[in-house]
């Protein structure tokens, strides 16, 4: 049992300083960051790996850290509306995948990825339009499209590719995460 929390706590700090420096590929770039959602990969990792706990406070504090410690992204309102996301990322992915799924397969992966990617996006939808509202700054519904998939679509793509084969590499090494 010991063990096993270390093992979580270790593969959690990589997942945690993974998410911290991958932004750094785009150079600290927003429009480049928002196309390619670099903070993204990390918190559905952890979700898949780790379980809902481990996704839900990775998802929730790598944003919110990451403002604080290198302004970017802007704490309010886009990191805040981010780590509500990116914690319903994590969350949602382990759900699906490790609760509500019974086979563990590629299929099972797709269809946790897809759902998880949906309903993060939507509850970002929903705390946007409420704190872009309180800063007044109206969200409208072609912001969020505009925002949530016609602008995120390179990043979609990357997740949809390299989530799975991240999971099939660690399943194929025989690793026991």
């Amino acid at each position: 049992m010991k063990n096993k929390m270390v093992h979580d706590l270790a593969i959690a700090g990589m997942l945690f300083a993974l998410g911290l420096t991958l932004p750094f590929l785009t150079g600290q770039i927003p429009e480049i960051g928002s196309m390619l959602l670099p903070m993204h990969i990390p918190a559905l990792l952890a979700g898949f790996i780790l379980g809902w706990k481990y996704g839900l406070v990775i998802g929730a504090s790598l944003p919110i850290i990451r403002s604080l410690l290198f302004s970017a992204p802007p704490l309010y309102p886009k990191a805040v509306a981010m780590s509500v996301e990116l914690a319903a990322y994590g969350f949602f992915a382990a759900l699906f995948f490790l609760i509500i799924f019974k086979k563990k397969n590629l299929v099972s992966v797709y269809a946790s990825l897809i759902l998880s990617m949906i309903i993060g996006r939507a509850i970002k939808g929903v705390v946007s339009a409420f704190l872009y509202g309180t800063a007044e700054n109206p969200y409208t519904f072609s912001a969020f499209i505009t925002s949530t998939f016609l602008e995120a679509i390179p990043g979609i793509i990357i997740q949809l590719i390299l989530i799975p084969a991240i999971l099939v590499a660690i399943k194929r090494v025989h690793v026991n995460l």
